[in-house]
Protein backbone atom coordinates (compact mmCIF):
# COMPACT_ATOMS: atom_id res chain seq x y z
CA UNK A 1 0.00 0.00 0.00
CA UNK A 2 1.00 3.60 -1.01
CA UNK A 3 1.08 6.02 1.67
CA UNK A 4 0.49 8.98 -1.66
CA UNK A 5 -2.87 7.49 -2.01
CA UNK A 6 -3.98 7.41 1.70
CA UNK A 7 -7.21 10.18 1.16
CA UNK A 8 -7.05 12.70 4.23
CA UNK A 9 -10.43 11.40 5.56
CA UNK A 10 -12.76 7.84 4.38
CA UNK A 11 -15.74 9.81 3.14
CA UNK A 12 -18.06 6.53 2.94
CA UNK A 13 -18.71 2.69 2.89
CA UNK A 14 -17.80 2.80 -1.10
CA UNK A 15 -14.90 4.34 -0.62
CA UNK A 16 -13.79 2.37 3.08
CA UNK A 17 -14.34 -0.81 0.97
CA UNK A 18 -12.53 0.46 -2.07
CA UNK A 19 -9.71 1.29 0.18
CA UNK A 20 -9.47 -1.90 2.00
CA UNK A 21 -9.70 -4.28 -0.93
CA UNK A 22 -6.76 -2.35 -2.83
CA UNK A 23 -4.38 -4.48 -3.52
CA UNK A 24 -0.22 -3.79 -3.50
CA UNK A 25 2.24 -3.98 -5.88
CA UNK A 26 3.75 -6.53 -4.01
CA UNK A 27 0.40 -8.52 -3.59
CA UNK A 28 -0.26 -8.72 -7.63
CA UNK A 29 3.11 -9.79 -7.81
CA UNK A 30 3.08 -12.26 -5.35
CA UNK A 31 -0.27 -13.93 -6.48
CA UNK A 32 1.22 -13.96 -10.07
CA UNK A 33 3.55 -16.37 -8.83
CA UNK A 34 0.82 -18.62 -7.11
CA UNK A 35 -1.34 -20.89 -9.21
CA UNK A 36 -4.30 -21.84 -9.26
CA UNK A 37 -8.17 -20.65 -7.85
CA UNK A 38 -8.42 -18.89 -4.43
CA UNK A 39 -11.40 -20.06 -2.14
CA UNK A 40 -11.95 -18.00 1.04
CA UNK A 41 -13.90 -20.04 3.53
CA UNK A 42 -15.97 -17.89 5.50
CA UNK A 43 -16.30 -14.87 4.05
CA UNK A 44 -19.22 -13.50 5.08
CA UNK A 45 -17.17 -12.44 8.47
CA UNK A 46 -15.85 -9.12 9.21
CA UNK A 47 -12.67 -9.65 6.81
CA UNK A 48 -13.51 -11.57 4.08
CA UNK A 49 -15.65 -9.51 1.91
CA UNK A 50 -12.69 -6.65 1.54
CA UNK A 51 -10.13 -9.67 1.64
CA UNK A 52 -12.10 -11.77 -1.35
CA UNK A 53 -12.46 -7.95 -3.53
CA UNK A 54 -8.48 -7.86 -2.96
CA UNK A 55 -7.98 -10.86 -4.46
CA UNK A 56 -10.57 -10.87 -7.65
CA UNK A 57 -8.36 -6.96 -7.66
CA UNK A 58 -5.08 -8.64 -7.85
CA UNK A 59 -5.25 -11.16 -9.79
CA UNK A 60 -8.68 -10.49 -12.09
CA UNK A 61 -8.31 -13.54 -14.11
CA UNK A 62 -7.93 -15.65 -11.32
CA UNK A 63 -11.40 -17.44 -10.00
CA UNK A 64 -11.94 -16.72 -6.45
CA UNK A 65 -14.45 -17.81 -4.93
CA UNK A 66 -15.96 -16.98 -1.34
CA UNK A 67 -18.07 -19.85 0.72
CA UNK A 68 -20.57 -18.51 3.83
CA UNK A 69 -24.00 -19.11 4.29
CA UNK A 70 -24.54 -15.15 3.17
CA UNK A 71 -26.50 -14.38 6.00
CA UNK A 72 -26.12 -11.08 5.83
CA UNK A 73 -28.72 -9.32 3.26
CA UNK A 74 -26.96 -8.22 0.06
CA UNK A 75 -23.61 -9.33 0.48
CA UNK A 76 -23.75 -12.05 -1.99
CA UNK A 77 -24.81 -9.57 -4.35
CA UNK A 78 -22.19 -7.31 -3.72
CA UNK A 79 -19.53 -9.89 -3.78
CA UNK A 80 -20.42 -11.02 -7.45
CA UNK A 81 -20.33 -7.40 -8.66
CA UNK A 82 -17.11 -7.45 -7.82
CA UNK A 83 -16.22 -11.01 -9.79
CA UNK A 84 -16.12 -13.13 -6.63
CA UNK A 85 -17.67 -16.47 -7.39
CA UNK A 86 -20.47 -17.05 -4.41
CA UNK A 87 -21.42 -20.50 -2.60
CA UNK A 88 -23.66 -20.88 -0.40
CA UNK A 89 -22.89 -23.54 2.02
CA UNK A 90 -22.76 -24.87 5.34
CA UNK A 91 -18.96 -25.43 6.52
CA UNK A 92 -20.17 -27.72 9.25
CA UNK A 93 -21.73 -30.21 7.05
CA UNK A 94 -19.06 -32.59 5.54
CA UNK A 95 -21.46 -33.05 2.45
CA UNK A 96 -21.20 -29.14 1.73
CA UNK A 97 -17.70 -29.43 1.90
CA UNK A 98 -17.54 -32.46 -0.51
CA UNK A 99 -19.36 -30.53 -3.03
CA UNK A 100 -16.99 -27.73 -2.67
CA UNK A 101 -14.14 -27.54 -5.69
CA UNK A 102 -10.68 -28.57 -4.97
CA UNK A 103 -9.08 -25.07 -5.06
CA UNK A 104 -5.30 -25.20 -4.70
CA UNK A 105 -5.82 -22.09 -2.63
CA UNK A 106 -7.37 -21.66 0.93
CA UNK A 107 -8.02 -18.74 3.21
CA UNK A 108 -9.61 -20.14 5.67
CA UNK A 109 -11.69 -17.35 8.07
CA UNK A 110 -14.38 -19.31 10.05
CA UNK A 111 -14.73 -18.72 13.47
CA UNK A 112 -16.86 -18.09 16.89
CA UNK A 113 -15.46 -15.58 19.53
CA UNK A 114 -18.15 -13.10 20.40
CA UNK A 115 -21.19 -14.89 21.99
CA UNK A 116 -19.20 -17.96 23.24
CA UNK A 117 -20.58 -17.66 26.26
CA UNK A 118 -23.57 -20.13 27.10
CA UNK A 119 -22.57 -21.94 23.97
CA UNK A 120 -19.43 -23.08 23.68
CA UNK A 121 -19.97 -26.15 22.70
CA UNK A 122 -20.87 -24.10 19.08
CA UNK A 123 -17.45 -22.21 19.67
CA UNK A 124 -15.66 -25.46 20.03
CA UNK A 125 -17.36 -26.94 16.73
CA UNK A 126 -16.91 -23.76 14.79
CA UNK A 127 -12.86 -23.03 15.79
CA UNK A 128 -11.50 -26.88 16.02
CA UNK A 129 -13.99 -29.57 14.77
CA UNK A 130 -14.89 -27.17 11.40
CA UNK A 131 -10.53 -26.84 11.02
CA UNK A 132 -10.16 -30.44 11.24
CA UNK A 133 -13.39 -31.24 8.58
CA UNK A 134 -11.84 -28.46 6.06
CA UNK A 135 -8.08 -30.18 6.53
CA UNK A 136 -9.35 -33.42 6.28
CA UNK A 137 -11.39 -32.59 2.94
CA UNK A 138 -8.40 -30.41 1.36
CA UNK A 139 -5.12 -32.25 1.50
CA UNK A 140 -2.87 -30.58 -0.86
CA UNK A 141 -4.34 -27.42 -0.55
CA UNK A 142 -2.33 -24.66 0.11
CA UNK A 143 -4.24 -23.43 3.79
CA UNK A 144 -3.61 -20.43 5.14
CA UNK A 145 -5.76 -20.10 8.72
CA UNK A 146 -7.18 -17.40 10.78
CA UNK A 147 -5.74 -17.65 14.13
CA UNK A 148 -5.44 -14.89 16.85
CA UNK A 149 -3.27 -13.81 19.29
CA UNK A 150 -5.24 -15.07 22.53
CA UNK A 151 -3.39 -17.89 21.93
CA UNK A 152 -0.58 -16.98 23.96
CA UNK A 153 -0.22 -15.92 27.21
CA UNK A 154 -0.01 -12.95 28.63
CA UNK A 155 3.55 -11.02 28.24
CA UNK A 156 5.52 -7.99 29.20
CA UNK A 157 4.27 -5.00 28.22
CA UNK A 158 7.51 -3.48 27.64
CA UNK A 159 9.21 -6.50 25.78
CA UNK A 160 9.08 -7.33 22.03
CA UNK A 161 5.71 -9.08 22.65
CA UNK A 162 5.46 -13.21 21.92
CA UNK A 163 7.30 -14.57 19.75
CA UNK A 164 5.77 -17.77 17.01
CA UNK A 165 8.09 -19.99 18.90
CA UNK A 166 6.13 -19.26 22.64
CA UNK A 167 4.12 -22.13 23.67
CA UNK A 168 -0.19 -21.52 23.39
CA UNK A 169 -0.64 -21.28 26.93
CA UNK A 170 -3.71 -19.24 26.93
CA UNK A 171 -5.40 -17.14 29.83
CA UNK A 172 -8.66 -18.99 30.97
CA UNK A 173 -11.81 -18.66 28.58
CA UNK A 174 -13.16 -20.75 26.21
CA UNK A 175 -12.48 -19.08 23.20
CA UNK A 176 -8.77 -18.63 23.34
CA UNK A 177 -8.82 -22.58 24.16
CA UNK A 178 -10.63 -23.46 21.47
CA UNK A 179 -8.64 -20.99 18.85
CA UNK A 180 -5.73 -23.51 20.55
CA UNK A 181 -7.76 -26.67 19.18
CA UNK A 182 -8.04 -25.07 16.02
CA UNK A 183 -3.83 -24.51 15.56
CA UNK A 184 -3.36 -28.14 17.03
CA UNK A 185 -5.79 -30.13 14.54
CA UNK A 186 -4.56 -28.27 11.68
CA UNK A 187 -1.35 -29.03 12.87
CA UNK A 188 -2.17 -32.70 12.85
CA UNK A 189 -3.55 -32.87 9.62
CA UNK A 190 -1.00 -31.18 8.10
CA UNK A 191 1.86 -33.89 9.23
CA UNK A 192 -0.56 -36.48 8.43
CA UNK A 193 -1.48 -35.12 5.01
CA UNK A 194 2.11 -33.29 3.98
CA UNK A 195 -0.56 -30.42 3.81
CA UNK A 196 1.51 -26.90 3.62
CA UNK A 197 -0.23 -23.74 5.37
CA UNK A 198 0.05 -20.50 7.95
CA UNK A 199 -1.59 -19.97 11.00
CA UNK A 200 -2.33 -16.13 10.80
CA UNK A 201 -2.27 -15.06 14.80
CA UNK A 202 -3.82 -11.57 14.10
CA UNK A 203 -4.03 -8.98 16.51
CA UNK A 204 -6.92 -6.52 15.86
CA UNK A 205 -7.31 -5.17 12.67
CA UNK A 206 -8.73 -1.80 12.22
CA UNK A 207 -11.94 -0.95 10.13
CA UNK A 208 -13.74 2.42 10.35
CA UNK A 209 -17.12 -0.16 11.63
CA UNK A 210 -15.37 -1.84 14.58
CA UNK A 211 -11.67 -2.32 16.06
CA UNK A 212 -10.32 -0.75 18.77
CA UNK A 213 -9.74 2.49 17.90
CA UNK A 214 -14.11 2.18 17.37
CA UNK A 215 -14.18 1.25 20.27
CA UNK A 216 -12.40 3.77 21.90
CA UNK A 217 -14.33 6.82 20.22
CA UNK A 218 -17.54 5.53 20.87
CA UNK A 219 -16.99 5.55 24.69
CA UNK A 220 -15.41 8.89 24.10
CA UNK A 221 -18.56 10.21 22.49
CA UNK A 222 -20.83 8.69 25.12
CA UNK A 223 -18.86 9.81 27.94
CA UNK A 224 -17.91 6.52 29.22
CA UNK A 225 -14.34 6.16 31.09
CA UNK A 226 -11.84 4.13 28.96
CA UNK A 227 -11.02 0.84 30.75
CA UNK A 228 -6.95 0.37 31.19
CA UNK A 229 -6.72 -2.86 32.51
CA UNK A 230 -5.50 -3.90 28.92
CA UNK A 231 -3.47 -1.26 28.53
CA UNK A 232 -1.63 -2.33 25.54
CA UNK A 233 -2.32 -4.22 22.28
CA UNK A 234 -1.06 -4.32 18.67
CA UNK A 235 -3.22 -3.30 15.53
CA UNK A 236 -3.07 -3.05 11.89
CA UNK A 237 -5.13 -1.43 9.25
CA UNK A 238 -7.39 -4.03 8.05
CA UNK A 239 -6.27 -3.45 4.22
CA UNK A 240 -2.81 -4.38 4.83
CA UNK A 241 -3.97 -7.82 7.34
CA UNK A 242 -5.69 -8.52 3.88
CA UNK A 243 -2.57 -8.23 1.97
CA UNK A 244 -0.17 -9.50 3.98
CA UNK A 245 -2.67 -13.14 4.47
CA UNK A 246 -2.73 -13.65 0.74
CA UNK A 247 1.15 -12.55 0.49
CA UNK A 248 1.03 -15.69 3.15
CA UNK A 249 0.16 -18.01 0.40
CA UNK A 250 3.68 -17.66 -1.37
CA UNK A 251 5.22 -18.74 2.12
CA UNK A 252 2.98 -21.53 3.12
CA UNK A 253 5.24 -24.55 4.38
CA UNK A 254 4.87 -28.19 5.79
CA UNK A 255 4.26 -28.93 8.29
CA UNK A 256 2.18 -25.68 8.87
CA UNK A 257 3.61 -22.73 11.04
CA UNK A 258 2.31 -20.02 13.15
CA UNK A 259 2.79 -16.76 11.64
CA UNK A 260 1.87 -13.29 13.83
CA UNK A 261 0.39 -10.86 11.69
CA UNK A 262 0.02 -7.11 13.00
CA UNK A 263 1.30 -3.98 13.90
CA UNK A 264 3.17 -2.24 16.72
CA UNK A 265 2.10 -2.40 20.02
CA UNK A 266 -0.12 1.16 20.82
CA UNK A 267 -0.71 2.48 24.28
CA UNK A 268 -4.42 2.64 24.91
CA UNK A 269 -4.17 5.52 26.93
CA UNK A 270 -2.92 7.27 23.92
CA UNK A 271 -4.57 6.47 21.73
CA UNK A 272 -7.69 7.35 23.70
CA UNK A 273 -6.33 10.64 24.11
CA UNK A 274 -5.49 11.15 20.74
CA UNK A 275 -9.30 10.43 19.78
CA UNK A 276 -10.50 12.46 22.46
CA UNK A 277 -8.38 15.53 21.01
CA UNK A 278 -9.60 14.91 17.48
CA UNK A 279 -13.47 14.68 18.85
CA UNK A 280 -12.98 17.80 20.94
CA UNK A 281 -14.61 15.52 24.72
CA UNK A 282 -12.58 15.20 27.69
CA UNK A 283 -10.91 11.83 28.24
CA UNK A 284 -11.82 9.78 31.52
CA UNK A 285 -10.24 6.47 32.48
CA UNK A 286 -10.67 3.93 35.08
CA UNK A 287 -7.90 1.56 36.39
CA UNK A 288 -4.16 0.82 35.74
CA UNK A 289 -1.91 -0.45 33.21
CA UNK A 290 -1.18 -3.87 34.04
CA UNK A 291 2.44 -4.76 33.85
CA UNK A 292 1.38 -7.56 30.96
CA UNK A 293 -1.49 -7.43 27.97
CA UNK A 294 -1.74 -9.86 24.82
CA UNK A 295 0.87 -8.80 22.71
CA UNK A 296 3.10 -10.12 19.44
CA UNK A 297 6.44 -9.81 18.17
CA UNK A 298 5.63 -9.21 14.53
CA UNK A 299 9.31 -8.64 13.63
CA UNK A 300 9.37 -11.91 11.31
CA UNK A 301 5.81 -10.65 9.12
CA UNK A 302 7.96 -6.79 9.41
CA UNK A 303 11.12 -8.72 7.47
CA UNK A 304 8.57 -10.66 4.71
CA UNK A 305 6.59 -7.54 3.96
CA UNK A 306 8.27 -4.68 5.41
CA UNK A 307 6.93 -2.87 8.47
CA UNK A 308 3.13 -1.73 8.26
CA UNK A 309 2.74 1.58 6.22
CA UNK A 310 -0.71 3.38 7.78
CA UNK A 311 0.21 4.71 10.81
CA UNK A 312 -1.16 4.98 14.06
CA UNK A 313 -1.86 9.02 13.83
CA UNK A 314 -3.67 8.35 10.15
CA UNK A 315 -5.83 5.78 11.63
CA UNK A 316 -6.78 8.15 14.50
CA UNK A 317 -7.47 10.62 11.82
CA UNK A 318 -10.15 8.16 10.01
CA UNK A 319 -11.65 7.11 13.16
CA UNK A 320 -12.38 9.70 14.69
CA UNK A 321 -13.83 11.81 11.86
CA UNK A 322 -15.76 8.51 10.83
CA UNK A 323 -17.30 8.33 14.26
CA UNK A 324 -17.73 12.04 14.35
CA UNK A 325 -20.13 11.83 11.33
CA UNK A 326 -21.98 8.84 12.63
CA UNK A 327 -21.05 6.38 10.14
CA UNK A 328 -21.64 2.95 9.74
CA UNK A 329 -20.87 0.56 12.98
CA UNK A 330 -21.17 -3.33 13.11
CA UNK A 331 -22.03 -2.82 16.64
CA UNK A 332 -19.22 -5.71 17.60
CA UNK A 333 -17.35 -4.58 20.22
CA UNK A 334 -13.79 -6.01 20.64
CA UNK A 335 -13.85 -6.37 23.90
CA UNK A 336 -10.56 -5.29 24.04
CA UNK A 337 -10.04 -4.66 27.55
CA UNK A 338 -10.86 -8.24 28.90
CA UNK A 339 -8.58 -10.32 30.79
CA UNK A 340 -10.69 -13.31 31.63
CA UNK A 341 -10.93 -14.66 28.04
CA UNK A 342 -15.00 -13.90 28.08
CA UNK A 343 -16.65 -12.81 25.18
Amino acid sequence: MSTAHLPERIADLAQLEDLLSTPSAALIDTLARVDGDLMVLGVGGKMGPTLARMAKRATPHRRVIGVARFSEAGLRERLEVHGVECIEADLLSREALRQLPDAPNIVFMAGRKFGSGGSEWLTWAMNAWLPALVAERFPNARIVAFSTACVYPFVDVHGPGAPEELAPTPPPGEYANSCVGRERLLQHFSHAQGTAGRLIRLSYAIDMRYGVLHDLAHKLLAGEPIDLAMGHANIIWQGEANDWTLRALAHCESPTTPFNLSGPAVSIRVAAQGLADRLGVAAHFTGHEAATAWLVDCRRAFALFGPPQVSLETMLDWTADWVRRGQPSLNKPTHFEARDGKY
